[in-house]
């Protein structure tokens, strides 16, 4: 082979290694990318509570919902994610001294922001973590056994670790597990008189689905 077309096959070898190098270095997450995410989560509250005058303890059932979150890539290891879901629970007060009560239903609407850091964000398998704050939102309770039943509204924390594997092209499946924070003083009118409550939650959310990158 001549001088001139071994040099052109090292030109032209060289070029292909470079558009290699530049398709991979588009794969993966990368700072100013938008994820998307759908997961089915079960929210799985552990509660701890104090009812006050007639004793026992809140307990709150599980729930199983979809879930939509958004995140957006800062730097190609560092993501702000917003996740949004509304849950619906039974509420009971088991062990008072007027026996067991059913204290009806609660939706729970607690949008939670974190900041993760991405492990190997440019590798099929990336895993990450996060933490952040969350608000959380009671509405349209229903009071069971009660007259009356009202959640405070209250602000809460949130830790986070998940991993995304990517399918091929912009699609990930997901995995990820949260634990979330959050206490509410709970006021139970009944009879004519009221009963407080102080209500740790703290819900562990576990969910799987997909994502797919902008």
């Amino acid at each position: 082979m001549s001088k001139n077309k071994l040099l052109a096959a090292a030109a032209a070898t060289a070029m292909l290694l470079g558009f290699g190098a530049d398709a991979l270095a588009q794969q993966g997450k990368s700072a100013g990318d938008i994820m998307v995410r759908g997961r089915m989560i079960g929210v799985i509250p552990q509660e701890d509570s104090s009812i006050s005058t007639i004793g026992g303890e809140a307990k709150i059932d599980n729930a199983w919902v979809p879930e939509v979150d958004f995140s957006y890539f800062i730097t190609d290891n560092i993501a702000l994610e917003l996740i949004a879901a509304t849950t619906k629970h039974n509420v009971d007060a088991k062990g008072t001294a007027a026996g067991n009560l059913d204290l009806g239903s609660v939706w729970l609407l607690p949008p939670t922001l974190t900041a993760q850091y991405h492990f190997m964000p440019k590798s099929a398998f990336s895993p990450y973590v996060g933490a952040g704050v969350t608000y959380a939102m009671f509405y349209n309770a229903k009071d069971g056994a009660a007259d009356s039943i009202h959640y405070d509204n209250a602000w809460g924390f949130a830790l986070q670790a998940g991993v995304d594997y990517n399918i091929g092209g912009n699609w990930y499946l997901n995995a990820d597990v949260k634990k979330i924070f959050i206490n509410t003083d709970v006021k139970v009118g009944a009879l004519g008189t009221s009963v407080k409550a102080d209500v740790d939650i703290d819900p562990w959310v576990v969910g799987v689905g997909v994502g797919y990158k902008f």
